[in-house]
């Protein structure tokens, strides 16, 4: 009876560190969370930006906007409201604002107001002023800052290219547009070339669009068949000057050179300026 007692007790007992430890059960894996997370996107409000408002003319230094008794039709409850701008409240109509509302004075100095993206309540009232160019008035108007740094920067790189025109472009390509321009073509060629960025710095959009301009190429055309002695520019017309014939005559006080450039951009000039080409590939 002791021996199986003891075998109980035994069988009962702590296991034994010998004796192999069981494997945990792994839970289930569930491919579809019960509860989805929810991904916080950052969402740009447009809205939140500071503006500038300018006057559109005069202004001077100190300009006060006109603010008292200003109603306008509003289109969101198809009725006239009073507008008005009070710093602590958050609506810009008089029946929407509390009776004990804060004014403040809307002020331009040297002609710009700035106002940041914290006081929507007075970008709001700017946008609906009716001094507004925006809403028919003369007074300001709202600064496209993004278009106007678009302007500029477009200024810049047309600056660049019609300063890369004088540095790229060879003397014979370059000559046409300074005949055009009135500059010296018996210089020295990095004179004229100095004097053609001037030009290009001057008004580079101009300076661009005369290379493609026909009126430019063949007014440089009839200078230069004048300078070789293939033409003469006398005040009454221009002529042949071998034969001293009237090609076309010009008007009292006209220029015979823009003259014969018109002439010869005409249909009836054309066989002229085809001549006058022929002769200068000659020399």
């Amino acid at each position: 009876m002791a021996t199986t007692a003891n075998t109980q007790k035994k069988t009962t007992g702590r296991p034994s560190k010998s004796a192999p430890k069981a494997a945990p059960k792994a839970s289930p894996v569930s491919t579809v969370s019960a509860s989805p997370t929810k991904v916080k996107r950052n969402v740009i409000d447009d809205s939140k930006k500071d503006r500038v408002y300018t006057i559109n003319k005069g202004g001077g230094i100190w300009y006060k906007l006109k603010q008292n008794n200003i109603t306008i039709f509003d289109e969101e409850t198809q009725s006239v409201r009073q507008l008005r701008y009070s710093p602590n409240e958050m609506s810009v109509w008089a029946d929407e604002q509390s009776e004990n509302i804060i004014r403040e004075q809307v002020v331009f100095i040297n002609k710009n107001l700035l106002v940041q993206y914290t006081k929507p309540n007075l970008q709001r009232y700017l946008d609906l002023h009716p001094d507004n160019i925006a809403n028919g008035g003369k007074v300001f108007h709202l600064v496209d800052t993004e278009k106007k740094a678009t302007v500029e920067l477009d200024k810049e790189f047309m600056a660049l290219d019609a300063v890369g025109l004088v540095r790229d472009k060879s003397i014979d390509e370059l000559l046409p547009v300074a005949m055009y321009l009135g500059i010296d073509t018996d210089q020295k060629n990095m004179e004229i070339k100095r004097e053609l960025l001037r030009e290009a710095k001057a008004n580079p959009k101009r300076f661009i669009e005369m290379f493609d301009n026909p009126v430019v190429k063949v007014k440089s055309t009839i200078m230069s068949a004048v300078d070789f002695q293939i033409l003469r520019a006398d005040n009454d017309g221009l002529k042949w000057y071998d034969s001293n014939r009237l090609i076309v005559a010009t008007p009292a006080g006209q220029d015979t050179i823009d003259i014969a450039t018109r002439f010869c951009l005409s249909e009836k000039g054309a066989m002229v300026l085809e001549e006058i080409e022929s002769q200068l590939d000659k020399i």
